[in-house]
């Protein structure tokens, strides 16, 4: 077997980020891994612009937008009604600890692995062919060959199509052998 180039040790590497999401698949989690927690505590602190302990509803707003969530302005004042107890227009880190727990646990797996595939589906045509991962790669700034793309594309494409589907790209995160 030849070593993986770049870009294939980079689409391995995200199957495997990706693929750490796949036990909610089985059964629904309780508690956030040490790295979510973390980058909610880093989240908490990159929006709460002024330091005084606490976000008020567009602190809010800007951070579920910039985290991928609703952050339509009656979803906003309602995760705000909902966390804000003291009703002080304003939540603490443990509240804003507390909603995006609440969020991201409740995300569904198949929606993160749809916005997985749509990352690398440029064409947005249902398929990810070589021409999006050359694409994907020159905007990592790589170089790589056409015959790896290829190969890339043959390893995981179950149908002999030409193509990466959503069902091969599930097969790919839900599939041990593919790392």
């Amino acid at each position: 077997m030849q070593p993986l180039s770049d870009l294939q040790q980079r689409w391995a590497q995200e199957m495997s980020l990706l693929k750490q999401s796949r036990p909610l698949l089985r059964a629904p989690r309780r508690d956030l891994t040490e790295d979510e927690a973390a980058d909610i505590q880093e989240a908490f602190k990159l929006f709460d612009k002024d330091n005084s302990g606490s976000i008020d509803y567009r602190e809010l707003k800007a951070a579920l937008r910039a985290l991928g969530f609703p952050a339509k302005k009656t979803d906003v004042q309602a995760k705000m009604a909902q966390y804000d107890k003291e009703e002080t227009g304003k939540i603490n880190e443990q509240q804003f600890q507390m909603l995006l727990t609440d969020a991201m646990l409740s995300k569904d797996p198949a929606e993160l692995l749809s916005r997985a595939f749509q990352l690398f589906d440029t064409q947005n045509n249902g398929k990810i062919s070589a021409d999006d991962l050359r694409l994907i790669a020159n905007e990592l700034g790589h170089e790589v060959d056409d015959q790896d793309l290829i190969g890339m594309i043959e390893e995981f494409d179950r149908n002999r199509d030409g193509v990466i589907d959503a069902d091969e790209f599930q097969h790919i995160m839900n599939s041990s052998e593919a790392y």
